[in-house]
């Protein structure tokens, strides 16, 4: 070696340099652009699981919300019927208001989508002023009432307290939960796409 030409040795620095280039730099590039590109994916999958992570936490926080709120509408529109409790309820506002409750009649259910439309026949004696603060507490209570069918009329044998009597319907409402209708499963037959 010592007696070869400049160019000799040149030649074998280059071909050295091109060994170590293909058996060791290019695998290590190669591995160098994987690793990069299976980085870029995983950055790209975290961006994703990210966004997710932000709107599963918002989803939470409105459903958190709508659970609030459902319980807020229970208590207006609950799941079952409280016949007593509405009963010494309204039989508590009419004393409040100085009125006498003379006929309270609970009708049948009537069903509609999400609720039970409850009526309940009221005939009420007393004067108007009392008549319509009993009215103005009604709308005030926890549950929801319409009152629906209205009519006053002068009693024949007036008192100081009993001058009118009144009929109305008053309707309250059931929430209606139903479990959810079972799905029917699609059996594939074979050799059918």
């Amino acid at each position: 070696m010592k007696d070869w030409p400049w160019y000799g040795h040149l030649l074998l620095i280059a071909v050295i340099a091109g060994l170590l280039y293909f058996v060791w730099f290019k695998p290590k590039n190669e591995e160098l652009k994987n690793l990069k590109a299976e980085r870029e994916k995983v950055e790209r999958e975290v961006d994703v699981l990210r966004r997710q992570k932000r709107q599963l936490d918002e989803i939470e926080k409105e459903i958190a919300v709508l659970n609030q709120t459902l319980k807020q509408l229970e208590a207006i529109i609950p799941q079952r019927k409280e016949i007593w409790d509405i009963l010494r309820n309204m039989q508590q506002l009419a004393i409040n208001s100085h009125l006498k409750i003379d006929k309270f009649d609970p009708k049948g259910e009537v069903r509609k989508e999400f609720y039970y439309e409850w009526p309940i026949d009221l005939e009420i004696k007393g004067d108007y002023h009392n008549l319509a603060i009993f009215f103005d507490r009604l709308s005030n209570f926890s549950r929801l009432f319409n009152v629906e069918d209205f009519s006053i009329k002068a009693l024949s044998r007036q008192t100081d307290a009993d001058t009118i009597t009144a009929t109305t319907t008053a309707k309250t409402y059931i929430f209606r939960e139903e479990a959810p209708a079972p799905k029917e499963t699609k059996t594939k037959r074979p050799g059918r796409k």
